[in-house]
C-alpha cells in the first residue's frame, strides 16, 4: 500500500457557545495515502468540514492526534502550522476567494511567490484548462472559470495535499462536472493526495475511497477497486 502522508486519531472537537456545548467531531481516525483521492460524504452538520479543517492545519481538535508524514502537528504553535500550510496544503473552497482587482495569473501568484519551488503561474492555469485566461479579471470569468482559478491557486506552490471543501457546492451541474474533472487531472498528473467534501452521492464514485461522517464520527469505509472518470459523473 502507499504511504501515509496524513492522519488523524481519535479527533474531537467540542464547540462552546455560551452555556451550550456541540461536539463536532467524536474520536475519528482517518488516513491520506500517497496519491489518493478520497472523498467525505456526509450531511451538512457531520463534521466533514470540522475535520478537513483540523488536518489542513486551520484548527485544532479538542483532543486526539494529527501527523503528517514524520512531523506530529497536534502540539504545533501558530508559526509551524503556518509553515505546515504554506509549504504542503492546498485549500479549495465552496466559495473562489479571489481577489477581484488582480488577473487570474495574479492571483495565482500570490501563492507562488511565498514557496520556494512553485508552478509557473501560467503553468498551473494551463493545468486546469484557463491557459488563453490569464489576463482575465474574476469579473469577467464565470462561476467554474474562477473556481478553476482557484484550484490552480492551490496547486501552484505544488502541495503534497490538496483539501477541497464542497468544490462544487455553488456550480451546476456541468460546471462541476468541469471542475470534478480539473481535480481528477490535478490527482492522475501531480500526484497530490486529495481529499474532496461532498455531500452529493454520485461524486463518490470518483474516488479509490470513500469515507461517510454522520453525527462526528465515521459510520463507514469504501474502496473502489476501480474509478469513475469525472466525466461521466451525473447528479
Amino acid at each position: 500500500m502507499a504511504e501515509v502522508v496524513l492522519a488523524g486519531r481519535e479527533l474531537t472537537k467540542l464547540y462552546r457557545m455560551g452555556e451550550v456545548e456541540v461536539l463536532a467531531l467524536r474520536g475519528v481516525d482517518l488516513e491520506l495515502r500517497e496519491g489518493e483521492l478520497v472523498v467525505l460524504l456526509g450531511a451538512s452538520g457531520s463534521g466533514k468540514s470540522t475535520l478537513l479543517n483540523i488536518l489542513g492545519g486551520l484548527d485544532r481538535a479538542s483532543s486526539g492526534r494529527v501527523q503528517y508524514r514524520d512531523q506530529d502537528l497536534s502540539d504545533a504553535d501558530e508559526d509551524e502550522l503556518t509553515l505546515y500550510r504554506r509549504r504542503h496544503v492546498g485549500f479549495v473552497f465552496q466559495f473562489y476567494n479571489l481577489i477581484p482587482s488582480l488577473t487570474a495569473k495574479e492571483n495565482v501568484a500570490l501563492v507562488t511567490d511565498i514557496v520556494d519551488d512553485p508552478l509557473d503561474p501560467a503553468e498551473a492555469l494551463s493545468l486546469v484548462g484557463l491557459g488563453q485566461r490569464l489576463d482575465h479579471f474574476p469579473s469577467q470569468m464565470s462561476g467554474g472559470e474562477q473556481q478553476r482559478v482557484a484550484i490552480a491557486r492551490a496547486i501552484a506552490k505544488r502541495p503534497d495535499l490538496l483539501l477541497c471543501d464542497e468544490p462544487t457546492g455553488a456550480l451546476d451541474f456541468q460546471t462541476g462536472v468541469l471542475v470534478l474533472e480539473v481535480l481528477e487531472r490535478v490527482n492522475r498528473e501531480l500526484g497530490t493526495s486529495t481529499a474532496v467534501i461532498t455531500h452529493n452521492l454520485p461524486i463518490a464514485a470518483m474516488a479509490d475511497r470513500v469515507v461517510t461522517l454522520a453525527d462526528g464520527r465515521v459510520q463507514g469505509e469504501v474502496v473502489h477497486t476501480q474509478r469513475a472518470k469525472a466525466a461521466d459523473i451525473r447528479w
